[in-house]
């Protein structure tokens, strides 16, 4: 009789105690995965397909750099722009719309800063097309191709349909200069040097290793902190004379 008990109050407590809690789970998400940017996403041009960078955060290359200008001038770029070939521009078929890059020609010495707003170029082992304007400054229209260093220095980024830039480097305060000559022996850029000053009030002579030539003293005339003030005389002084001139930044 006392086990029947105590078997009963057992079964009581058991059916009062409280049932094991469900595992719990967490509500499905409600967040949708959002679609690519149209600059990310993968592209393939004649049988080739491209995938471009999500950053261009420390990228560097050396490699072939052509140009093109009258026969794309007006038409609208991969980044929905209209090409003008009389601006700093620049295609590359990886680095993100928008991105600033240095390109320096390996081949001169010239170096000069564009924006990538296009894809391209698709032709052998070429990696950037550069806009008319921006090869003239480099020296390469006539040859046509040069060895160039591409250092990406900021970006940009799409915000809905319209492409914003962010950390925009300002290039327009530096100190700018003309160079009006390069020359082999120390004794012939010191005595234009001295020609020149009875002109300008301050010219420098700064030695470059150059890659085919070996060391040069290239002359220099400085022209301004501002680049729209020194583009102005720049464009002055190469048409009273100075014809294969070009404007540098130090």
């Amino acid at each position: 009789m006392r086990g029947f008990l105590i078997l009963l109050l057992a079964l009581i407590v058991a059916g009062c105690a409280r049932p094991p809690k469900e595992p719990y789970l967490p509500p499905p998400s409600k967040e949708i995965s959002r679609p690519l940017p149209g600059w990310m996403k993968p592209y393939t041009i004649n049988g080739q397909t491209y995938y471009p960078l999500p950053s261009a955060e420390g990228y560097e290359e050396e490699c072939l750099a052509s140009w093109y200008g009258p026969g794309f001038h007006g038409q609208e770029t991969s980044s929905g722009e209209i090409f003008n070939m009389y601006e700093f521009s620049a295609a590359h078929k990886l680095l993100p719309l928008g991105t600033y890059v240095l390109v320096k020609n390996l081949e001169n010495g010239r170096e000069l800063v564009v924006r990538i707003n296009d894809r391209g170029p698709f032709v052998g082992e070429r990696c950037i097309d550069l806009s008319y304007a921006a090869a003239r400054e480099l020296g390469i229209i006539g040859k046509g191709l040069a060895k160039v260093k591409i250092i990406a220095l900021s970006e940009g980024e799409y915000q809905g349909n319209t492409l914003v830039y962010k950390n925009v480097p300002n290039f327009r305060f530096n100190k700018f200069y003309l160079q009006v000559g390069a020359f082999k022996i120390y004794s012939n850029a010191l005595r234009y040097k001295l020609e020149l000053e009875r002109q300008f009030e301050q010219v420098e002579i700064e030695p470059y290793q150059d890659p085919q030539k070996g060391l040069l003293y290239r002359v220099q005339i400085y022209l301004s902190d501002d680049l729209y003030k020194a583009r102005a005389l720049a464009e002055k002084l190469k048409a009273e004379g100075f014809r294969t001139a070009f404007l540098v930044a130090k």
